[in-house]
């Protein structure tokens, strides 16, 4: 394990594993229903919808390999990092066009904005390390 390896950050990247995992399972599962939680109309191609959390999903197994040492896995951190930079950027944009409605953004707060915070501070360590790649 790499010296600057925080066992807290760690730990916070196997969360998000756990949840993206988690949410991904969900959306391949009853891909409509997020939508009817969120009184949006439903997709006419839910498969788009599944395909997204297959995708999410599979971060989450990425997220839980990095977690070992996200120093030296920091691209995987980094990738992560700015998909929930720019999915709200995406949800900005839908929103100034009129295309989403406001309740979408409630996903913002558990999918992206709160993992900024301990992304950012591992990108920083990974920064401080030389961004190594073994």
């Amino acid at each position: 394990m790499n010296s600057n390896h925080n066992p807290s950050l760690a730990a916070v990247l196997r969360i998000a594993a756990v949840y993206n995992i988690a949410w991904g399972a969900w959306q391949v599962l009853a891909p409509n229903s997020y939508f009817d939680l969120m009184g949006m109309t439903r997709l006419n191609h839910p498969m788009v919808w599944q395909g997204l959390g297959m995708v999410i999903g599979l971060c989450g197994l990425a997220y839980y390999w990095a977690s070992f040492d996200y120093v030296r896995h920091w691209p995987i951190v980094a990738i992560g990092l700015l998909g929930k930079v720019f999915g709200p950027i995406g949800y900005i944009y839908n929103i100034l066009m009129d295309a989403a409605p406001a309740s979408f953004g409630y996903t913002l707060i558990t999918n992206d904005l709160i993992w900024w915070a301990p992304f950012i501070l591992m990108l920083n360590q990974a920064r401080r390390a030389g961004f190594p790649l073994r």
